[in-house]
């Protein structure tokens, strides 16, 4: 896809933020202690990037999914961990508040989201209820002008530090499956929440993971987003664009592993040679280049599909993200392949992108439920 001339110049911003602010000590501290950077948080909102994709008059910068796609690609492309700081407040943290939350709840949650004075998680997943979101055993029970929320939500980014969550539990337990699901926004701070420990993680280090416990928390019915008992399809909906920010990380992901091959190959001799003069080398860059470029442009146009409001937003969304993660992970092994017993080492940049690469087929859907996804769209 040829970009405009926008887009470009776009693009030559985040790249240049990423490259001059993401150092490598400041990316060593994150992996080694996975602890939440507040420093570099703050520039992101002083530059307007938690708001790439929230509209204007809720304090964002009213760009497209593509500007959104291109700022996540470059941001990964240095570092993954750190393309999530930007990716939350514009895709499921604040995607529910944008599709289908009032004036009021957009002025108090959205507005400061964007610029990055509150942090909202997205609590879906729970121990018994990952790709079979349908399962769901949080609940809430009407009580006067409360909800009471009770259940445990699990693996959810951001819960240790978060301000809010937007949480999905049963408001109707006479309902089954999707149905009879509403979503809340949660004060974090609310009496009866607890959070648990952060995991120690693969990859993804500098984005603390953890549990979050509802105990009789009290939820104010002004806190219920969207229709009652709706929640599960606005959260399908949330995901499908969230799929594509996650789809864009890949992206970026494989570039950054693609760089550092090309680089390495031109440097490492054996045999009396740069190991780029072996035909073995040059053909696994061969199929790195060309499957990444195959995926960029999958991303891409998935993106303008999503913007354009097309019937097909679902599918290519899930294609994008399907494609572009196992993508990711191929170039990810190739990549360490290449660098050899260096590329097992620390030192080497390869080794941290191989470990975050794994969790792009797992996290906003696994490869599976992409593959569920398009297939039911195929067979309607």
């Amino acid at each position: 896809m040829i970009l405009s001339e926008k887009h470009q110049t776009m693009r030559k911003l985040y790249r240049q933020f990423a490259e001059t602010e993401f150092t490598d000590a400041l990316l060593d501290a994150l992996d080694k202690t996975g602890e939440f950077n507040w420093d570099i948080h703050r520039k992101m909102a002083q530059c307007g990037f938690l708001g790439v994709k929230i509209p204007t008059q809720y304090g964002g910068q009213g760009g497209d999914s593509l500007a959104y796609a291109l700022m996540i690609e470059e941001f990964a492309r240095v570092s993954p961990v750190l393309s999530i700081y930007a990716n939350t407040s514009n895709s499921l943290g604040g995607g529910p508040l944008l599709m289908y939350g009032t004036e009021a709840q957009k002025q108090k949650y959205l507005i400061p989201a964007a610029k990055g004075e509150k942090i909202i998680a997205f609590a879906l997943t729970e121990p018994g209820a990952g790709s079979d979101a349908g399962g769901i055993q949080t609940s809430a029970s009407a009580e006067g002008d409360f909800f009471l929320l009770n259940g445990r939500k699990t693996f959810i980014s951001g819960a240790p530090f978060a301000d809010y969550a937007i949480v999905y539990a049963r408001t109707d337990p006479t309902q089954s499956g999707g149905r009879g699901i509403s979503m809340f926004m949660v004060d974090l701070g609310l009496p009866g929440v607890s959070r648990g420990r952060h995991e120690d993680k693969m990859g993804i280090r500098g984005y603390p993971t953890g549990d979050l416990v509802f105990e009789d928390v009290h939820v104010h019915k002004e806190d219920l987003i969207g229709p009652l008992h709706k929640g599960f399809a606005a959260a399908m909906k949330t995901l499908d664009a969230g799929r594509l920010g996650m789809a864009a990380q890949a992206v970026g992901i494989g570039q950054a592993c693609l760089d550092e091959s090309v680089k390495y190959a031109k440097e490492r001799r054996q045999f009396g040679k740069p190991i780029s003069d072996f035909q073995s080398i040059r053909f696994m860059l061969a199929d790195m280049a060309t499957e990444l470029e195959a995926a960029r442009e999958m991303v891409y146009a998935a993106a303008l599909l999503h913007d354009a409001g097309s019937p097909e937003t679902a599918k290519r969304c899930a294609m994008a993200k399907y494609f572009a993660s196992e993508v990711c992970n191929r170039i990810a092994y190739k990549a360490v392949q290449i660098h050899g017993g260096y590329g097992y080492i620390r030192d080497y940049k390869v080794e941290r992108l191989y470990r975050d690469a794994r969790i792009t087929t797992i996290y906003e859907g696994t490869s599976q439920v992409q593959q569920m996804v398009i297939s039911s769209s195929l067979l309607r």
